[in-house]
């Protein structure tokens, strides 16, 4: 039953992001007085659906070797690292951001050092006695 709310679920998805599709390729085309296909436009959803899917793995696993689980900025810029014109314009906005919220380019609020190391805690470690 799950399986099949998840694969509705990705049916509603990819039928928004075809008709988004749709409708920006119409009006591009409208623009620049061109044709589109229907077969085009379902061609064009399926690249763009896959490329999101890989896009959204390569982003998980990210998180999880960095030992998180929540995606963050550092997350996209790895993900950016091989389109320089997108990496560029993602720093810039980034920076921006962090400025409005005062914070420096290693994403801490200024004035604070990054906390390193194991967070202290109740662990097995050595020298610990069972009680």
């Amino acid at each position: 039953m799950a399986s099949n709310e998840a694969s509705e679920r990705e049916e509603r998805l990819k039928s928004a992001l075809w008709y988004q599709i749709g409708q920006f390729v119409d009006e591009e085309a409208a623009e620049k007085q061109f044709n589109a296909t229907p077969q085009f436009i379902g061609a064009l959803t399926e690249l763009v659906y896959t490329q999101i899917a890989n896009s959204a793995r390569d982003l998980e696993v990210f998180s999880k070797h960095a030992g998180r689980k929540v995606i963050n900025a550092d997350d996209v810029m790895l993900l950016t690292r091989r389109n320089e014109a997108l990496e560029s314009i993602l720093k810039q906005e980034l920076d921006q951001m962090r400025a409005a919220e005062g914070q420096g380019e290693s994403g801490q609020a200024q004035g604070q050092a990054k906390k390193r190391g194991r967070p202290a805690g109740r662990g097995k470690g050595k020298g610990k006695a069972k009680q």
